[in-house]
């Protein structure tokens, strides 16, 4: 009798099984907006897995995992068989100015220009149908030139005698402005800028300004109209969707610019998610502080973006000893030391982050020991240097100590060392642009572009940080090779630790379930690929929030 019962729970439990198998095999698929499948995934979580398809709905990740499983659990109204193609997420540049990229698009363009001359032919041709009495330009660079001394305004004013002329290097710390341009400013040899510097010659301005110096001429440029910074936006967002592209940090931007911002994404016009940071203004403390961070779905106002100096290129980072190439001279500080902690002890019992520009080694002590007397030891305030391109030896540890991030951007590294070496000695540029070195102070660091002072593709971004050599694969073997960081570290710093450095983590910057579907897709594996190939890397199709944005 005991036997025939457990017999009888047996084919019970059997019976029970098999009708379960039944009603689950009978169950619907779940209705989903899109389902990528049939691709290779790099999804940058904790495991840095790779998975073949996903669904997507409401703009984010439902799930993720095998073609089987998803393709059997969902069905979509949108199915992309992505037939082998890797899929990414979307990137997110950590430090550029994309509004400013925007609003420079009515600007004479000099980037690249291979001489002085050449600037001069360029601008006689955009007087002619320049639509503003202003000549604006922006993107030389001397270090490009055959004779690598600064220009002064000679010749502009023998051209454009009563038109005024700005003319901004690339980097943004140095301009050139003819006598129009300087009796609109008033500035005179007896002008004084604190932070910056109006060069003379034979006891007059040669039209050369340096970093604050340069604020005295651009305040008087009238600014276009709102209607057109926003026509701007959207042709920006276009160029970044182009190279996978679904997130930026927006550095040192003004109040009237966030509200643009703002406007352009609730009309549905500017998808692409920006994390902003405002520009140093005592009124915008007293606003911002009283009220908080902003956030909506795709506008993070974040933090504040602050400058201790200015750039090694037109010699205004500050230096702890003269710079090799100019005489005594250091560089200097845009800011006072007393004005940098006068920041930090207003925003350190805020949630607002404060991200300093410093590049040379005297500025990098500054920032670090400021923000060391006020955070005090271990903390998540997440606030970072912007650059951080030489640190002396002795303050790197400092990073991992404060927990300050690292805000990198591998670039600037392949584009300056043809230079670098002259304007810092061997010794110290040993010490410059370490990717590596700094990366492992908290195990994490982000990377951007800092476009427009350099291209606005990623791509060069990544290939920079990983081979450490210029396009033309210039030099052979690597710039400083021990400072490189290795692909995955590279991928990781553009999204998931990028989302990081602005507290969003938990809403982008990998494919997970729950987070925003921000990727793009290519037909290259750029984490296996020939390193030469990186250079070639070309999206097929961006998507943000599950929406297609770009599509060749």
């Amino acid at each position: 009798m005991q036997r025939c019962r457990k017999s009888s729970y047996h084919i019970l439990a059997i019976f029970l099984c098999q009708l379960t198998l039944v009603l689950c095999s009978c169950r619907a698929p779940k209705r989903v907006a899109v389902i990528v499948h049939h691709a290779v995934i790099y999804t940058a979580d904790k495991n840095f897995s790779t998975q073949q398809a996903m669904a997507i709905d409401n703009g984010k990740i439902i799930a993720i995992g095998s073609n089987d499983s998803i393709l059997k659990n969902y069905q979509a109204d949108t199915s992309i068989d992505a037939a082998g193609k890797f899929v990414y997420p979307g990137l997110i540049d950590a430090h550029c100015h994309f509004t400013g990229y925007a609003t420079d698009m009515w600007k004479c363009d000099l980037t690249g220009t291979s001489s002085f001359e050449e600037i001069i032919t360029i601008l006689k041709k955009y007087a002619l149908t320049a639509k503003t009495t202003w000549l604006y330009g922006r993107g030389w660079d001397q270090n490009d030139w055959p004779i690598k001394t600064f220009p002064d305004k000679r010749m502009l004013d023998s051209l454009f005698p009563g038109r005024p002329v700005f003319l901004k290097r690339i980097d943004g710390h140095a301009a050139l402005a003819n006598q129009q341009a300087l009796d609109i400013a008033g500035i005179t040899a007896a002008t004084h800028v604190e932070g910056g510097s109006i060069e003379l010659k034979n006891g007059q301005p040669t039209g050369l300004l340096l970093d604050n110096a340069m604020d005295q001429v651009e305040t008087r440029i009238p600014l276009i109209t709102d209607a057109l910074a926003q026509q701007y936006f959207l042709q920006a967002q276009d160029s970044c969707f182009q190279y996978g592209i679904t997130g930026v940090h927006d550095c040192g931007i003004n109040e009237h610019t966030i509200k643009l911002v703002d406007e352009a994404q609730q009309k549905g016009a500017l998808k692409m998610k920006i994390f902003a940071l405002l520009s140093d203004s005592a009124q915008y403390y007293e606003n911002w502080i009283r009220r908080g961070p902003y956030q909506t779905d795709r506008l993070h106002v974040g933090g504040f973006k602050v400058y201790a100096d200015g750039a090694l290129g037109s010699r205004g980072a500050c230096l702890l000893q003269p710079y090799s190439d100019k005489k005594n001279w250091y560089g200097f500080l845009l800011n006072s030391e007393a004005h940098l902690k006068e920041i930090a002890a207003k925003l350190i019992n805020t949630d607002f982050q404060l991200c300093t520009h410093a590049i040379g080694d005297s500025a990098n002590r500054v920032v670090l020991e400021t923000y060391s007397r006020v955070l005090k030891g271990s903390n998540d305030k997440r606030w970072r240097i912007e650059h951080a391109q030489v640190v002396s030896e002795n303050d790197v540890a400092l990073f991992g100590k404060y927990q300050v991030v690292p805000s990198v951007q591998p670039t600037h590294a392949t584009s300056d060392m043809y230079w670098a070496g002259g304007r810092l000695g061997e010794q110290r540029l040993k010490n410059a642009y370490a990717c590596k070195q700094l990366l492992d102070q908290n195990g994490w660091m982000p990377l951007g572009t800092d476009f427009p002072v350099e291209d606005i593709n990623p791509f060069k971004t990544f290939y920079a940080a990983v081979a450490r050599m210029d396009s033309n694969g210039f030099p052979a073997g690597g710039f400083q090779t021990p400072s490189a960081l290795s692909r995955k570290e590279a991928l990781l710093g553009m999204t998931i630790w990028a989302a990081r450095a602005a507290f969003e983590e938990k809403e982008k910057g990998s494919l997970e379930p729950g987070k925003a579907a921000d990727f793009f897709i290519m037909d290259l594996d750029m984490m296996n690929c020939e390193i030469k190939e990186l250079t070639r890397l070309k999206v097929t199709a961006t998507f943000i929030n599950g929406e297609k944005v770009f599509g060749r």
